[in-house]
C-alpha cells in the first residue's frame, strides 16, 4: 500500500510541477513569437506566470521580445523541480548535474509543448477549418515559425498540409536525442 500511495504522490506532484513549468516556457515562447496579448489564453498565461516573474522583471531589463527575467524564473524554477522529484524517490543530486538537467529538461519540455500544440492545431484544421478562436490564434502565432521553412521545401499535396507532420517527426527526433533522465521524464 505504501509504495501505491509514494507512486500516486510522485505521479502528482511531477505532472503539477511539470504543467506549471509548461506554462512559464509558454510565456517565454509566446513573447518570443510576439503573440497577440490581449488573448485571453495569452491573459490566463500572463496572470499565472506574473506572481514570479515580476519582481526579477523590474530589476533585468528584456532584450528585444527575449524575456530574460522569465527565462531565469524558469530555470530556477526547473533546477527546484529537479531536487523535489529527487527528494521524493529518495535520491541525491549534485548541484552542477542539477544545473545541466534543468537545461536539458527546459529544451525537452519546449519540444513536448510544440508537439503537443502542432497536434492540437492540426485537429483543429480538421474539425473547424476557418473557424477563428483564440486557441487556435495563439497557436498560430506560435507554430507558424516552425512550419514555414517546412512548407517552403515541402509544399501542399492535393491541399493537404504534411509540413506538421514532418516537424512533430523532427521535434520528437530531437526530444529522443536530449539526454533527459527517465525519472524526469
Amino acid at each position: 500500500m505504501s509504495a501505491n500511495v509514494n507512486n500516486a504522490f510522485y505521479f502528482l506532484v511531477n505532472t503539477l510541477l511539470q504543467l506549471y513549468l509548461m506554462v512559464m516556457i509558454l510565456r517565454i515562447l509566446l513573447q518570443l513569437v510576439r503573440a497577440d496579448f490581449y488573448n485571453p489564453v495569452c491573459q490566463v498565461i500572463w496572470k499565472v506566470t506574473q506572481p514570479l516573474v515580476d519582481l526579477p522583471g523590474r530589476v533585468l531589463p528584456r532584450y528585444r521580445n527575449i524575456d530574460i527575467a522569465g527565462i531565469l524564473v524558469t530555470y530556477v524554477c526547473t533546477v527546484i523541480y529537479i531536487y523535489v522529484i529527487f527528494a521524493i524517490l529518495g535520491l541525491g543530486v549534485p548541484l552542477i548535474q542539477a544545473l545541466w538537467f534543468a537545461v536539458l529538461k527546459m529544451a525537452w519540455l519546449t519540444l513536448q509543448i510544440y508537439t503537443f500544440s502542432l497536434l492540437i492545431q492540426a485537429v483543429l484544421s480538421w474539425v473547424g477549418p476557418g473557424y477563428n478562436n483564440p486557441a487556435g490564434s495563439i497557436l498560430w502565432s506560435l507554430n507558424e515559425p516552425l512550419l514555414r521553412p517546412v512548407r517552403r521545401v515541402i509544399p501542399p499535396i492535393s491541399g493537404l498540409d504534411l509540413s506538421p507532420l514532418v516537424v512533430i517527426l523532427l521535434l520528437q527526433v530531437l526530444a529522443r536525442l536530449i539526454g533527459v533522465p527517465g525519472i524526469l521524464r
